[in-house]
């Protein structure tokens, strides 16, 4: 896991700068907005309880390393995490159909990708569980307030200069 800033929240609608990154890559995910504290040991339909909302997002992810690398050393200093575009129509999850089945289409101007919510180890809030199991090692939980990215729902695409991509999210915008 990795950790996300303020600084790496870009506006929706506004481009990403590629000038500012190595080897950007982008990947739609599910984002959740988190309202009560979640610890471990916790289950999906709990995760789901604490969360505040959840809205459409797309992850850029990248590499400060410009040589080859180490999968661990990636994780370990942060490297991958780059920047995400929120959507603006945040929603409950009592409001959606199950987030497992929770569509998304992701455009591209070399094709089109489609997924579930499931693509992310079988329901995205499982990856919640996930991370609230690994932050309990350290002695910490998911906090409110927190904005936690499900993980791709696809494959990662490379960005490129002057490309759009967008992801519609079914009930999410």
């Amino acid at each position: 896991f990795g950790r996300l800033t303020s600084g790496m929240v870009v506006p929706h609608g506004e481009p990403v700068r590629l000038r500012e990154l190595i080897h950007p890559r982008l990947e739609p995910e599910i984002a959740f907005l988190i309202g009560g504290r979640i610890e471990a040991p916790t289950t999906v339909a709990a995760v789901l309880a604490a969360t505040e909302a959840v809205l459409p997002a797309i992850e850029v992810v990248d590499s400060r390393y410009a040589d080859p690398f180490r999968l661990p050393d990636s994780v370990a200093d942060n490297a991958g995490a780059a920047r995400v575009v929120l959507g603006t129509q945040p929603r409950r999850p009592s409001e959606l159909v199950d987030l497992s089945v929770l569509g998304c289409v992701f455009r591209r101007r070399r094709g089109i990708e489609t997924a579930a919510g499931g693509s992310v180890m079988g329901h995205p809030a499982a990856a919640l569980v996930w991370l609230a199991e690994a932050l309990s090692a350290r002695g910490e939980g998911i906090e409110p307030g927190s904005i936690v990215l499900s993980g791709g729902l696809t494959a990662s695409v490379a960005a490129a200069s002057r490309g759009v991509v967008i992801a519609e999210f079914d009930g999410l915008g």
